[in-house]
């Protein structure tokens, strides 16, 4: 039985890496924040599932600006494929806050590295990197080789996470693979991301609950995809015998107004009704068009991404409808 270990286990990304992985086969272990309550997490069904939960899915309390806690349990676990997805990966809230965001998301891949090379050459490590590393490129679309130019401080941490990660496969011989994520929704998203926020409002302005939805600038664009079919192609950049850095994106990129829209329109709304603009919610600097070039993982890894657009939205817009509506009157 292969071993898993997944930094960042209980977010959006790791809740459906960890339902692919136990599909396959694999014993999966998770690295969660000490204080974190499960029956409140994106596995909570997971744990309470009898004939997985501490069978084969275990979760280990650790904190990743701890060095040595860290490497004790990578030793431990002593995982045949390593996932680090554990990111603060907000970029406002990287604007507010530099310093932390830099502590955990640089840093903290330097300890997992270290952790990982200190196994002596026995687990593969994916690194997820984020297109924010382009921030400020100027060619379009993005692929590989693309010069880093991120323009915001998650972007300049990622960067760095990125780098490091390169430099200890040339240098260490480390199996160690970035995948360079583009953005990626679900029903599973963080409600102060902006998408989950306008699919979120959406279906609370239809049940009546909330009025309106005040958003900053509809016009960024974006290439977004689905982190159920992401998490995918993370699984197949490990599996191939030589470590390479892949592009992960659908290649098409929309303006936020187009979500908007759709997100009105599956409730049957007219967004010009309820959405008003304040131009204090725009952040100091936007990235480019940041669009990818996913050639890479399709030639080499067989992958694309399985879920247009449309069916992402209107998936997020019904995940709310179902949690937002009063429960029925008993007959």
């Amino acid at each position: 039985m292969r071993r898993a270990l997944i930094t960042g286990i209980t977010g959006q990304d790791g809740s459906y890496l960890t339902e692919l992985l136990l599909d396959k086969g694999y014993e999966v272990h998770g690295l969660i924040r000490p204080a974190t309550d499960l029956s409140q997490s994106r596995i909570a069904g997971l744990c309470a599932e009898a004939s997985v939960y501490s069978r084969r899915l275990f979760l280990h309390p650790a904190d990743l600006a701890t060095r040595a806690g860290l490497r004790e349990l990578v030793g431990g676990v002593r995982p045949t494929e390593l996932y680090h997805l554990a990111s603060q990966s907000h970029v406002g809230l990287s604007h507010r806050d530099p310093e932390g965001t830099c502590e955990v998301v640089a840093m903290g891949t330097l300890r997992v590295l270290e952790a990982a090379r200190a196994l002596g050459g026995t687990v593969r490590v994916f690194n997820a990197a984020s297109s924010e590393v382009f921030g400020g490129a100027t060619q379009s679309p993005q692929d590989e080789d693309t010069p880093l130019a991120p323009v915001n401080p998650y972007g300049c941490a990622k960067a760095f996470a990125l780098q490091a990660a390169r430099t200890y496969r040339r240098s260490y011989g480390l199996h160690v693979c970035n995948g360079i994520l583009y953005n990626h929704e679900s029903p599973r998203r963080g409600g102060d991301f902006v998408v989950q926020k306008i699919c979120r409002a959406a279906a609370a302005i239809r049940l009546g609950i909330e009025q309106e939805l005040v958003l900053g600038d509809t016009g960024v664009e974006r290439d977004w995809g689905h982190a159920r079919d992401y998490v995918e192609v993370m699984w197949l950049t490990l599996q191939p015998e030589v470590a390479d850095d892949y592009v992960i994106a659908t290649g098409r990129v929309r303006p936020l107004q187009e979500v908007v829209e759709l997100a009105f329109a599956t409730v049957g709304l007219d967004w010009r009704d309820r959405v008003r603009h304040d131009p204090d919610f725009k952040r100091p600097v936007e990235p480019g068009r940041l669009c990818g070039d996913a050639r890479r993982a399709r030639e080499r890894l067989g992958w694309a991404p399985r879920t247009g657009f449309e069916e992402m939205i209107r998936e997020m817009v019904n995940a709310h409808l179902g949690r937002l509506a009063p429960p029925c009157a008993p007959a």
